[in-house]
C-alpha cells in the first residue's frame, strides 16, 4: 500500500488542508483480477472547527479491507469560510483522476462520504458539484468532477432553527450566517442532478437531529434521486463505525446495533458499482 499525504490548497485554504492517500498495491502481472479500484473520499466531521480522527482513518480502513482505495481529506476549518471546503472536495477529486493511472484508480466509481459536518460538505458537495463556481474554479467539465455516489452518516443537512446544528453553520459562514444560511441548506438545494445516496442516522441523536437526514431523504424523493436511508432506535452523535475500533477514552462512541451501518452501506457500494 502506497500512503501520501498531498496538500489541497483553493483560495483561502488553510496550510493544513491536505489528502491522506491510503492507495492499494494493484498489481497487473496476472495476479488479480482488478485492474483498477474505486476509491472512497472520506470528509470527517467536527462541526466546521476540527476534523475528527474517528471518522477519517478508521474508515477508511474499512474500505481498504473492501478492496477500495481510500483517503481523508482534512478539509479547512473555521475562521475559513464556504465555499472553500467544497473547492476543495472538487480538487481532490481532480487530483485523483490526473493520477488515475499511476495509482489504478477508477475514476467512473469514485465516491465521497461524510460524517456530521463532513456528511454536510459531502451533501454539500452532491448537490453543487455542477454549479459555475466549482466547474469554473477547478477548470474542468462538470461531468469529470461529478462522484458516482454519497454516503452520509449523521449529518448535518438542514439550517432550520428547530432542527439545525447552529454552531456548524456559524463556523462554515462567519459574518455571512444571515445572508447564505439557506443556500447551505442542503435540503432545500436538491435537485435531479445529486448523485445517488446512503444516509444513516439514529433517532436519539440530540446534537444533531435525525430530522436532518429526513429532510434530506424526502427532498430526494422529490425528485426521484436514488437513496437508501437507515434509522436507528438507539445512539448517540458521532458514533463513526460505531465498534470497539473507536471507542472513546471515556467508553462512550460504541452502539453495537449501529455497527451494521457499514455492512449495509458495503452492500449498497457493490449495487451501485454494478
Amino acid at each position: 500500500m502506497i500512503y501520501k499525504e498531498i496538500p489541497i490548497h483553493e483560495e483561502g485554504s488553510a496550510d493544513y488542508a491536505r489528502l491522506q492517500l491510503y492507495i492499494q498495491d494493484t498489481p497487473h502481472d496476472g495476479s488479480l483480477k482488478v485492474k483498477a479500484r474505486p476509491l472512497i473520499i472520506i470528509c470527517p466531521g467536527g462541526g466546521y472547527e476540527r476534523t475528527s480522527y474517528r471518522e477519517g482513518e478508521p474508515t477508511a480502513l474499512h474500505f481498504l479491507s473492501r478492496g477500495y482505495h481510500a483517503c481523508v481529506l482534512r478539509y479547512s476549518v473555521a475562521p475559513v469560510r464556504f465555499p472553500t471546503q467544497i473547492l476543495e472536495v472538487g480538487q481532490s477529486i481532480r487530483l485523483i483522476r490526473e493520477c488515475a493511472g499511476e495509482w489504478n484508480v477508477d475514476v467512473d466509481r469514485i465516491v465521497v462520504q461524510g460524517s456530521s459536518a463532513g456528511g454536510h460538505l459531502a451533501a454539500s458537495y452532491g448537490v453543487f458539484w455542477n454549479q459555475d463556481f466549482l466547474v469554473s474554479a477547478l477548470q474542468m467539465k462538470a461531468e469529470e468532477i461529478k462522484p458516482r455516489g454519497i454516503m452520509l452518516s449523521y449529518p448535518v443537512i438542514t439550517s432550520d432553527s428547530k432542527y439545525a446544528h447552529r454552531g456548524s453553520f456559524e463556523n462554515l459562514l462567519g459574518e455571512g450566517y444571515e445572508t447564505l444560511a439557506e443556500k447551505v441548506s442542503i435540503e432545500k438545494q436538491v435537485t435531479k442532478a445529486v448523485p445517488p445516496c446512503f444516509i444513516w442516522h439514529t433517532m436519539e441523536d440530540k446534537t444533531v437531529p435525525v430530522e436532518n437526514s429526513l429532510l434530506f431523504a424526502m427532498a430526494l424523493r422529490k425528485v426521484n434521486v436514488p437513496a437508501e436511508l437507515h434509522i436507528f432506535p438507539e445512539g448517540a452523535h458521532g458514533l463513526s463505525l460505531a465498534s470497539p475500533v473507536v471507542e472513546r477514552e471515556n467508553g462512550d462512541g460504541v452502539q453495537a446495533e449501529c455497527a451494521q451501518w457499514v455492512e449495509l452501506a458495503d452492500r449498497w457500494l457493490e449495487r451501485l458499482f454494478e
